[in-house]
């Protein structure tokens, strides 16, 4: 199955009322493994970019000035993403966006119907809890040190680790040959039990926890539970 991670950065929050593109990212997973291929085009977009925006991505009307339109690369693009499913985080936003600069070309709209919304995903999954990037990057433990700004095709890389996280972990599809001893009892119609383990898990208390703890206890005296316990 071939998915494509993407991640747009613009110039507003509306393309009706004037917004651009002003870069993708993408990046390429085949059976949830990402190939190495990625898809990365900075675009001019044909206006100013305000102040809020080259806060948030950096990308300033002098550094733009000499890039292609959207027009001039849409095919290119059309062509790296073909028929596959679009993972996107918060997909309206990016789909709207690139709808819209299509729909001036006269070119097919993306169907919202392939794409897959990590944001989404990781609101069912973690009700509650932030869900931006950054939020998810510290919960799975993924660095995103070099993230000072939004960009697109950092943003894309660092969105394929989380979703095959979000998925279920990095190999989601892999099978394990070897069976477990669970398993293998089952099958021989023997009734499971746990074994110890091969090495005792080292405690987690600390001494000055210990130290607090015996402090405790004495206070408690001698006919506390703790006292008999002991």
């Amino acid at each position: 199955m071939r998915e494509i991670v993407l991640d747009t950065e613009t110039t507003g929050l509306d393309p009706d009322s004037g917004d651009r593109i002003v870069e993708i990212g993408a990046v390429e997973l085949l059976g949830h493994v990402p190939t190495g291929s990625t898809y990365h085009q900075y675009i001019n977009p044909e206006r100013k970019v305000p102040k809020e925006a080259v806060d948030v991505h950096g990308l300033t009307d002098d550094f733009l000035r000499d890039k292609p339109s959207f027009g001039a690369i849409a095919q290119d693009f059309l062509a790296f993403i073909g028929d596959a499913n679009l993972v996107i985080h918060n997909a309206a936003f990016d789909v709207k966006f690139l709808n819209a600069e299509l729909r001036w070309l006269a070119l097919p709209q993306i169907d919202s119907g392939r794409t897959v919304d990590t944001l989404e995903i990781a609101r069912r999954k973690f009700p509650g809890s932030p869900a931006s990037l950054d939020a998810l990057c510290r919960r799975f433990g993924i660095d995103n040190s070099k993230r000072t700004l939004h960009g697109a095709l950092l943003d894309s890389e660092i969105l394929a680790e989380l979703y095959l996280e979000l998925i279920g972990g990095r190999q989601p599809d892999l099978l394990l040959a070897t069976k477990d001893e669970a398993t293998v009892a089952t099958e021989a119609g023997e009734q499971w039990r746990p074994g110890p383990r091969p090495v005792r898990l080292g405690s987690r208390v600390t001494p000055e926890e210990e130290k607090a703890h015996a402090e405790l206890v004495t206070r408690l005296g001698e006919g506390s539970v703790w006292q008999r316990l002991s």
